[in-house]
C-alpha cells in the first residue's frame, strides 16, 4: 500500500513538473514572438527610412516634394501638444486618485465611479476625438488648434494615469499615515509630505505610460480635423499644428501614390521612437531618484 501511495505521489510529480514545462514553454514562445515581430518591425523601418534622416529633413518644413520634406513642424506640433498634456493629465489624473482613495467617503457611488473611471481606460480613442471635437472644437468654438488637441488627448489618457495613481496610493503602508498622525500631522500634511512622495515613482511609471500613448495617438487628432498641409509652425497654443503620427498617418496612406512617401513616413516613426525614449529616460531618471530617496 505505502508503495502505490508513493507511486501515486511520484506520477503526481512527475505530471506537475511536466505541466510547468509546458507552459514555461508556452509562455517563452509567446514573449519569443513578441520581441521578433518588434526586432522585424524596427529593422524595417531604420533599413526604409535611416536614410532620410539629416538636419534638412528634422529642420525643414513640410512640402509636397519628397526631397524636400521636413518635420520641424510636426516636432513642434507635438511638443506643444504635450505641454497641455502633461499638466493637465498629471495635476487632474492625481488630484483624482487622492480625492477617491483618502477623502471620498467609500461607498455605492464611490464604487460607481472608481468602475466607470477604469471602464473608460478602455474606450476606443476615437471615441475620444469624437468627445473632443463636440466640446473643445465645436461647443467651446476652439477650432483644430494645439490646446483642444492636447485637452483631447489628456482626456484620453486621463483613466489610465487615474487609476495607476490609485493602486500607487493603495500600496503605501497604513502605518506610515498612522504614525503621521500620531506625531500630529493633519491629513494634507500626510499626504503632502508621506503618502504622495512614497508613491511617486509608482505614480511616474503610470505616466509614463499614459504620455507615451498620447504622444503617438492619431485617431484622435483625425477626427478634430488636424492637417498634415504646408502649416506655418505654431507658436501657441491657439494655432493649428500637425503631429508627429498625423504625419506619419498622412504619408503612409500617399505612399501609394509616391513611393518616396514610404521612406518620409519610415524616417518619421524613427525621430518619434527616439522621442519617446528620451522623454521616457527622463521619467525613469526622475522614478529612480525617488526610490532611491524614499
Amino acid at each position: 500500500m505505502e508503495k502505490l501511495e508513493a507511486l501515486h505521489e511520484n506520477n503526481k510529480m512527475e505530471s506537475r513538473v511536466r505541466k510547468d514545462t509546458i507552459w514555461k514553454s508556452v509562455f517563452f514562445l509567446s514573449t519569443l514572438f513578441g520581441l521578433v515581430v518588434l526586432a522585424v518591425l524596427i529593422a524595417r523601418v531604420v533599413i526604409d527610412g535611416a536614410s532620410w534622416i539629416n538636419m534638412d529633413f528634422i529642420t525643414g518644413r513640410l512640402s509636397t516634394n519628397a526631397d524636400k520634406a521636413g518635420i520641424m513642424g510636426a516636432i513642434l506640433g507635438t511638443v506643444w501638444v504635450m505641454i497641455v498634456v502633461i499638466p493637465v493629465t498629471l495635476i487632474v489624473g492625481v488630484g483624482t486618485a487622492i480625492y477617491l482613495e483618502l477623502y471620498a467617503k467609500k461607498g455605492k457611488f464611490h464604487s460607481f465611479i472608481t468602475t466607470n473611471i477604469s471602464n473608460l481606460a478602455g474606450v476606443p480613442s476615437i471615441v475620444y476625438g469624437l468627445l473632443g471635437l463636440t466640446v473643445f472644437v465645436r461647443l467651446m468654438k476652439f477650432g483644430n488648434v494645439v490646446l483642444a488637441g492636447g485637452l483631447t488627448l489628456a482626456l484620453l489618457v486621463l483613466p489610465i494615469l487615474i487609476v495607476s495613481a490609485q493602486e500607487a496610493l493603495r500600496a503605501i503602508p497604513g502605518h506610515l499615515a498612522e504614525a503621521s498622525y500620531g506625531m500630529g500631522a493633519t491629513k494634507w500634511q500626510t499626504i503632502k509630505r508621506i503618502i504622495l512622495p512614497a508613491a511617486i515613482p509608482s505614480i511616474l511609471t503610470g505616466a509614463i505610460l499614459s504620455l507615451s500613448r498620447a504622444i503617438g495617438e492619431t485617431a484622435p487628432l483625425t477626427v478634430l480635423g488636424i492637417p498634415a498641409l504646408l502649416l506655418p509652425f505654431p507658436n501657441g497654443l491657439f494655432d493649428t499644428f500637425t503631429a508627429l503620427p498625423m504625419q506619419i498617418y498622412y504619408w503612409t496612406i500617399d505612399a501609394s501614390l509616391v513611393a518616396e512617401y514610404a521612406n518620409l513616413a519610415a524616417a518619421t516613426i524613427i525621430v518619434l521612437l527616439v522621442i519617446l525614449f528620451v522623454l521616457n529616460s527622463i521619467a525613469v531618471i526622475i522614478r529612480n531618484k525617488f526610490q532611491h530617496r524614499y
